[in-house]
């Protein structure tokens, strides 16, 4: 079974070696999903991971202290020294993908997920039948609608999935943004400094969509196999 594998590679993924890795693309239309596929060498059929990062990341994910291989890079590796299979992608706008961040909603991250998620059950290289679904924070937003979307997942794990948009962003980008988002016209950019440092420009339709999607709402139709895992101290992805 998927879950306890995953649950137990995420308890030991410091030290993994990175295993056989290629980069693809998915494209749909005028839109190229940009990725990286993981195989575990000497595994016929693997299973496979479908893995999405969070707000303003890529596809490696943020750097593990201590080390310059990105979190969703090691991630990738362990769950190859379990024989599972895994592509991260960058959502449009993002890293290598094709879009403009600006432009990024939850409904167009949940497309990618779905696009990213079908290319996976026809991929011969791994078995279509058993594909999961591991996110990180707005990752594991829209991997909860993934879930939904797409209930024959084989097992979801979110990880500090964003369960509360509203406040969440409130929190990384000031309340007073999100409300400037939230009555903006959906084609009009909003500046905003972000809680760790930086800025961020978004349309004002990022903002428009904050109340209109929920993790636990979506997840509550998955029937499979289920971890959540969110840090006790967690400070920017609240409330849980």
């Amino acid at each position: 079974m998927l879950k306890p594998i995953l649950a137990a590679a995420l308890l030991c993924f410091t030290g993994a070696a990175q295993a056989a890795e290629e980069p693809v693309t998915i494209d749909q239309g005028d839109k190229r999903i940009a990725a990286i596929l993981n195989l575990p060498e000497g595994t016929a059929n693997p299973p496979v991971v479908l893995m999405m990062h969070g707000f303003t990341g890529s596809k490696n994910e943020f750097t593990v202290g201590g080390t310059q291989t990105g979190l969703f890079a090691l991630m990738a590796a362990t769950l190859a020294q379990s024989g599972i299979a895994s592509l991260r992608i960058d959502f449009t706008g993002s890293g290598e993908s094709s879009g403009d961040w600006a432009r990024t909603t939850f409904s167009g991250q949940i497309a990618d997920a779905v696009d990213a998620f079908d290319y996976l059950q026809t991929l011969p290289k791994v078995d279509g039948s058993r594909v999961g679904i591991l996110d990180y924070s707005q990752g594991g937003l829209v991997g909860a609608h993934l879930a939904a979307a797409r209930p024959e997942a084989h097992a979801v794990v979110l990880w500090a999935p964003v369960t509360n948009p509203i406040s969440t962003y409130s929190t990384i980008m000031g309340p007073d943004k999100v409300q400037e988002g939230l009555a903006a016209p959906a084609d009009s950019p909003i500046t905003a400094d972000l809680s760790w440092g930086g800025q961020t420009t978004l349309n004002g339709a990022f903002f428009h969509e904050l109340p209109l999607v929920s993790a636990a709402g979506a997840i509550a139709s998955y029937r499979g196999p289920l971890q959540v895992m969110v840090g006790a101290r967690e400070t920017i992805v609240t409330p849980q």
